[in-house]
């Protein structure tokens, strides 16, 4: 481990990780059709076999307007659909389509060799990488308040 009196933050520290890691991600997935972010968010609806709006603005550190945004684009490319939510009639949730989930499988091929890649070159096991990343997170949570009010 390495003292980091360099001048810099660890928020700046994390700036610099999230915009290397996205333009990372869109230089792989390039081929796909689909952006770092749009990865994120299939892999997201994907893993939880569909979402509500809210969840997946919580997950996202998204704010619900953009979510919404989001979801109309995605639905115009035709890779989520809306059915309703059973739990709550004035919801409903986000669920990949068939073209979604092929679109989302295509991107992950190009992905994990990346994500190989990079987990084969941290100095700390990735699960503690990801603890810390989790822990960044939360402070920055509870110092801002909730994602979905500090945009």
């Amino acid at each position: 481990m390495t003292d980091h009196d360099d001048g810099y933050t660890v928020l700046f520290d994390v700036w610099v990780v999230a915009n290397s890691t996205r333009a990372l991600l869109d230089r792989t997935l390039r081929p796909s059709g689909l952006s770092a972010e749009d990865f994120a968010l299939y892999s997201a609806i994907r893993r939880e076999g569909g979402v509500t709006p809210t969840e997946l603005s919580s997950l996202m550190a998204l704010p619900p307007t953009t979510v919404s945004s989001i979801v109309t684009r995605l639905q115009r490319r035709g890779h989520v659909r809306r059915s309703p939510n059973p739990a709550d009639a004035r919801s409903y949730r986000i669920q990949l389509t068939p073209s979604g989930q092929a679109a989302h499988t295509a991107a992950a091929e190009l992905f994990t060799p990346v994500l190989a890649r990079v987990q084969a070159a941290l100095s700390i096991p990735p699960g503690q990488a990801r603890d810390a990343l989790a822990a960044i997170n939360s402070a920055v949570t509870d110092a801002t308040g909730s994602p979905e009010n500090s945009s």
